[in-house]
């Protein structure tokens, strides 16, 4: 491994080479269609919950403190047999990055579906749409999947690669693998079903807290790289509090901003109607093209992601040593 970066801890220089090389390894090969660690972990959590569940909160906070907890331990414990070596703690940190970071799949599924909406081939885009969206795909037409598609890029912009990355630059192995946890457990019990209401309180509200800082950073850099960011700044000021997701909010309004396009309105989950209020109102329906677009816009705030990082982690090393 090269030498240490200027003003920058042994740690700082691990997160770095390792953030790097593990952002890198997705681009080229995105997620194995097999074996996936993410995928391994679910399955877990769903062998814990069939031992664990009852209609209880206590029982939903436990079943996420055990996964979670296990998650993060996991990492602190890959984390402390490769401490002795600079370059095993990187490859190790690039793995970690690599598992829990999804944005190229994530680009490659919104393309797809933009491809076969582009084609005309709508019946081709339902297929596809349950692998990007938890939307009901035979209830929306082109228009509607286009904007589901791109409401999608902006919210798992934030859930599948920023926030591992600013909680990985926060905590390291433990965080990447401890934050990807939090938010596959909301995938999985954190909805309002009958079953989950009680049950997932817990993992939802965590991943609500988890997530916190990463859609800010997303908002920040998307009104940064985008084409307009008067109008990324001004939508997401007005808008994002009317969102019922606190995280998502901020991010979509941004991204809807950025590309001049109207978010939200009425979509259905499982055959129930939901009227969610419109974000930047003042911009122009979504269209195929802007499906493109979003990917690209969430591949600059995935690179700029990692240089702020980088950079707030060598900032608290300054600060740390001057303080001495």
């Amino acid at each position: 491994m090269p030498g240490r970066t200027p003003g920058a801890s042994r740690a700082t220089t691990v997160f770095a080479y390792g953030a790097a090389a593990g952002l890198a390894v997705d681009l080229i090969v995105g997620d194995p269609r097999r074996g996936h660690p993410v995928a391994a972990f679910g399955r877990a959590a769903a062998a814990v919950e069939r031992r664990l569940w009852r209609d209880h909160r206590g029982r939903g906070a436990l079943h996420t403190a055990v996964c979670a907890g296990g998650a993060a331990a996991a990492g602190a414990l890959a984390a402390r047999t490769t401490r002795g070596s600079r370059a095993a703690s990187a490859t190790l940190t690039a793995a970690a990055v690599w598992a829990v970071v999804g944005g190229t799949t994530l680009g490659r599924e919104a393309r797809a579906i933009g491809g076969a909406l582009a084609a005309g081939d709508l019946e081709v885009a339902r297929e596809r749409m349950p692998h990007l969206v938890g939307r009901d795909p035979q209830a929306l037409d082109g228009p509607a999947m286009a904007r589901a598609v791109v409401e999608s890029v902006a919210e798992n912009t934030s859930d599948a690669v920023v926030g591992a990355l600013v909680w990985g630059a926060v905590a390291g192995v433990p965080g990447l693998l401890g934050f990807r946890a939090v938010n596959t457990l909301d995938a999985m019990v954190g909805h309002r079903s009958p079953r989950y209401r009680r049950y997932g309180w817990a993992s939802a509200r965590l991943d609500d807290l988890a997530g916190w800082p990463g859609a800010r950073l997303t908002a920040a850099l998307a009104t940064v790289a985008g084409g307009d960011p008067r109008g990324a700044a001004r939508a997401w000021r007005a808008d994002a509090s009317r969102h019922p997701s606190p995280n998502a909010g901020p991010v979509e309004a941004a991204f809807a901003g950025a590309l001049g396009v109207r978010l939200g309105g009425t979509l259905s989950y499982g055959g129930r109607v939901e009227h969610r209020p419109v974000l930047n109102g003042g911009g122009r329906p979504v269209e195929v093209a802007d499906i493109d677009r979003a990917v690209r816009l969430s591949r600059r705030v995935t690179w700029l992601t990692l240089a702020a990082c980088v950079g707030g982690r060598i900032l608290t090393d300054t600060l740390k040593r001057r303080t001495k």
